[in-house]
């Protein structure tokens, strides 16, 4: 007896030991299989209501109430960091106001406080590691917890249970795959692939950034076999439909130039096949009433699940069969699990060109690749603001390697950063803030990574641009736009204007989308007019230093207008200068391409890292801008 209360206790001191040390650390999940329906610590702080104090409400449950002040103690506090780690933090530190403008944007006050708690995980991990606390197998614990190239299972069918889950720790990112063979069995062959994000705190299931339903027999809308696509989040529940075949022939939009169905035709006619159609008949065994249907009961299919510039294309046996354009706020870098579901019997499951950072130990010529440090003696002709996401790693590196090495760039007169939000999950941020120390050219921004709040970033161009370097002038581009910085530094000297300029591809004719489909979708009560004043193309476009000041102030007055399209709401600010008087001269350059690349070209853009490297080696080797097609 004496023997099983020693050893209680000796279990019991170990457990809340073990329980110690989770409120303590924090520690990221190990396994990439988890439990679908866990979720990060966050930060106590964000949820304490202090009396008196200015709040924001978090749409999600209205009983929680985030205080302005934990918010920002969670983002701006003063942290034990040195001076190289504080070079990432000059923009963060001037955007303190952004706090009190988060509702204008849609999912500024999520943004804010999903990042606040991401930053006091990273916080706490670096602090970490500067107070010794990790262990011998430190090293190998960081080797466990980078972001994977690929996963792999085969033989992904287990015993006694009706799903599978396989977690994607870093995100997707364009180029990324999801590769599942497999044999629709069961009574029906129906089955579902979900790509999930992480759900937020107090949420009991995650948002669903793809739900790819397989219905072999039809559902309510229809008898003939159907493909239903789909996303979901708690506070929206499910959104429109996206069917293949489409509930309407004229409803079959192109999603990276692919089109969101294929025509599935008909056993009789050869006609496109209806969703309302009842000329076929069902089968317990098969598809009777389609010629073609990508998925069959009882055969074995390969289908991937790729990642594009505006969507996700599905392949089956090497055939393009759906695309699904991205929704507001679901966006590939929140994937975080594959859930596969239904009547299949999964043989093997793999994703591939997942986001990776490269290890700094094995990069030749490490230090032509840093970032020339900034030099009050050093004036600085033009700054560029790079827009990226935390675990683009590939496409920064792509850069890094190619027009980043322009003289003018190693020479310090050109600045570049990458503007980069923070990531919802923890092994993103740690390798993020590691390849900030290393380059030294990264500046994060104190909200997460939303495609809704990319004008945030812009507003940070100018801040970065005019604060912190005083630039001449001022420039936004992408990270996967090629941009030749000699022809640009050149371009502005012709030009000849250093007040009032805004250079890039001017459009001045251009109304808002009303279409509820579009990506670009304004409503009324977002912009009331039938045009939008002049603008410059969002791949690359140039503002001079007042400008980009004016920007920044009237932001801190509370004078700016925020609109979503981060490009267009450029062109709002400086119409709305014009309009207190000051001069602008709109200079188009028709060498700016927006949808790839053409010879000649000042930017190219839609260019990835592959891309990006034979750009380069063609303009060394030719001296001319010839783009990667031609012989």
């Amino acid at each position: 007896m004496k023997k099983w209360y020693g050893g209680a206790l000796v279990a019991s001191l170990f457990m809340l030991l073990v329980l110690r040390y989770v409120v303590m650390k924090n520690p990221v999940e190990e396994s990439y299989l988890m439990n679908p329906f866990s979720s990060n610590a966050t930060n106590p702080l964000e949820w304490v209501h202090i009396t008196g104090s200015p709040t924001v409400q978090y749409p999600v449950n209205a009983s929680q109430v985030i205080s302005v002040d934990a918010i920002a103690f969670s983002l701006f506090a003063q942290r034990n960091l040195s001076e190289g780690e504080q070079q990432s933090l000059f923009t963060w530190n001037l955007l303190k106001n952004l706090i009190n403008h988060s509702h204008v944007l849609p999912n500024g006050v999520e943004a804010i406080k999903e990042a606040g708690s991401a930053w006091n995980s990273l916080m706490a991990l670096v602090q970490e590691k500067k107070l010794g606390y990790a262990n011998d197998n430190s090293s190998k614990k960081a080797k466990e917890k980078q972001c994977p190239h690929f996963l792999n299972k085969m033989n992904a069918t287990e015993p006694d249970k009706s799903d599978y889950k396989l977690r994607v720790p870093c995100g997707l990112t364009q180029g990324s795959s999801i590769t599942i063979i497999g044999i629709p069995n069961g009574l029906l062959g129906d089955f579902r692939i979900d790509l999930t994000g992480e759900a937020l705190p107090g949420e009991p299931d995650p948002p669903i950034i793809l739900h790819y339903n397989v219905r072999l027999h039809g559902d309510k809308m229809t008898e003939d076999p159907v493909i239903v696509q789909n996303t979901w989040t708690i506070a929206h529940d499910w959104g429109e439909e996206d069917r293949c075949p489409p509930s309407t022939p004229d409803n079959n939009r192109k999603v990276d130039e692919l089109d969101q169905c294929i025509k599935l035709v008909s056993k009789d006619d050869n006609r496109t096949v209806s969703p309302h159609s009842h000329g076929s008949r069902k089968s317990s065994v098969g598809l009777q009433g389609v010629k073609y249907f990508p998925f069959k009961h009882g055969s074995l299919f390969v289908a991937t699940l790729r990642v594009g510039s505006e969507g996700i294309q599905m392949t089956v046996d090497g055939k393009h069969i759906t695309s699904f354009a991205y929704r507001e706020t679901l966006e590939p870098w929140l994937v975080s699990e594959v859930r596969i579901s239904g009547d299949l019997k999964l043989i093997s499951v793999l994703a591939s060109g997942l986001p990776t950072s490269e290890d700094s130990d094995l990069t030749v010529n490490l230090e032509a690749l840093k970032a020339i440090p900034l030099s009050h003696q050093m004036p600085v002709d033009l700054f560029i603001g790079v827009f990226s996401t935390a675990n683009n790693f590939k496409r920064r590196m792509a850069l890094r390697r190619t027009w980043m090495q322009y003289p003018e760039v190693r020479s310090g007169t050109v600045a570049v950063r990458f503007l980069v939000g923070m990531h919802k999950n923890q092994i993103v941020n740690e390798e993020l803030w590691n390849e900030a120390r290393t380059y030294g050219d990264i500046q994060l921004m104190p909200f997460v990574d939303y495609y809704s709040l990319i004008t945030w970033k812009t507003l940070a161009i100018c801040t970065f641009g005019t604060e912190v370097v005083s630039a001449k002038f001022v420039m936004k581009t992408d990270d996967d736009a090629f941009l030749r910085v000699g022809e640009v530094v050149a371009s502005l000297s012709r030009i000849s204007m250093t007040r009032g300029l805004l250079y890039g591809l001017i459009n001045s004719d251009s109304q808002p989308h009303r279409s509820t489909d579009s990506k670009w979708f304004i409503s009324p009560e977002e912009w009331s007019e039938e045009k939008y004043p002049p603008w410059a193309h969002g791949p690359g476009y140039v503002v001079s230093y007042d400008i980009a000041k004016a920007v920044y102030n009237r932001f801190n007055e509370g004078r700016l207008k925020m609109f979503k399209l981060e490009d267009v709401a450029m062109g709002i600010w400086i119409d709305d200068m014009k309009k207190e008087g000051l001069e602008v001269r709109y200079e188009k350059e028709e060498r700016i391409f927006t949808e790839g690349c053409k010879d000649g070209y000042v930017i190219a853009h839609y260019q990835g890292p592959r891309e990006m490297m034979c750009l380069w080696q063609k303009l060394q080797e030719t001296k001319r801008a010839r783009c990667c097609g031609d012989p």
